[in-house]
């Protein structure tokens, strides 16, 4: 994943550096690596925001000072470093420590989570209350992701809600219930020592698609964040009411985009993944065209 863009000037030193704050071989782990043992999330998690930094870093000369901008789930790490609240380097290492501390508590009992594709989302909330599950993802354009313990994660897989189809997840544990309360305590216990700046452009939080001014509670909404449900579809929302016509998603990227398109048609006109350094011609080609 990471190596079309450690050839671009600058980008194999700066992921060496945030290697050493992590303590994780990021190049490595971004090059050569196994599928299996990226896909750990206290692997995955540092890389996916290591990657895009090191893409933001290449586009930043053609992003609109007041551009909005918002991640999802641990992709708020990498929007709090574009916008001004963390710096690069902290938003890796959170991200590492958030990994490691979720792949801990994803150990400690037999947790799972599933996409909920189709039906009305509050329905769906209220059905998979009646199995002790969480909706801790709702994605708008018709998903929401399921998560708890694994048998009632298999139940609702084996019998889904009428008018909707259940489908399995590959995933460690129940990411953004009360199963991650250990790694919500270790993060902000990390989170200490971090000193948080106001954001410097508009930035939206996953807990509610609202915009958040200051650092400090930007910082806090992160670590809450990995027990609370992701807002995905408010967060959408929160684009829509900010005048958002046009999207830019860094890699790894095409899922976000893909959501935008089905919930946002008619008002997002252009949407752009940046997969692979390939794409940042798109990006040049929309601003000639504008």
């Amino acid at each position: 994943m990471l190596s079309p863009w450690l050839e671009l000037d600058g980008a194999h030193e700066r992921v060496e550096a945030w290697s050493k704050r992590t303590g994780l071989d990021l190049v490595r782990l971004g090059t050569e690596a196994e599928a299996e043992e990226i896909q750990d999330t206290a692997i995955a998690q540092p890389l996916i925001v290591a990657l895009s930094l090191i893409a933001y870093e290449q586009v930043a000369p053609q992003v609109a000072p007041d551009a909005p901008v918002a991640g999802h789930s641990v992709g708020e790490l990498a929007a709090a470093a574009i916008a001004g609240v963390l710096s690069a380097e902290d938003a890796v290492a959170l991200a590492a420590v958030r990994g490691a501390e979720m792949a801990k508590a994803c150990a400690l009992e037999p947790t799972s989570m599933a996409a909920v594709m189709l039906g009305d989302p509050e329905r769906i909330v209220a059905w998979l209350g009646e199995y002790g599950l969480a909706a801790a993802n709702r994605n708008g354009a018709g998903q929401i992701v399921a998560s708890g313990a694994a048998d009632a994660i298999a139940k609702i897989v084996a019998e889904p809600l009428e008018g909707t189809k259940v489908r399995a997840l590959k995933v460690a544990g129940a990411f953004h219930t009360a199963y991650m309360a250990p790694a919500q305590d270790a993060l902000r216990s990390y989170a200490a020592d971090i000193s948080p700046r106001d954001p410097r452009r508009p930035l939206l939080s996953n807990a509610d698609g609202g915009l958040v001014t200051s650092g400090a509670e930007y910082l806090e909404r992160l670590i809450s964040q990995v027990t609370s449900p992701v807002r995905w579809d408010l967060t959408m929302d929160g684009l829509v009411s900010l005048g958002v016509t046009s999207t830019w998603e860094l890699p790894p990227a095409g899922t976000l985009t893909g959501l935008v398109k089905r919930q946002l048609k008619g008002t997002v006109t252009t949407t752009i993944a940046l997969k692979t350094p390939a794409d940042l011609a798109k990006l040049q080609e929309q601003e000639d065209a504008s």
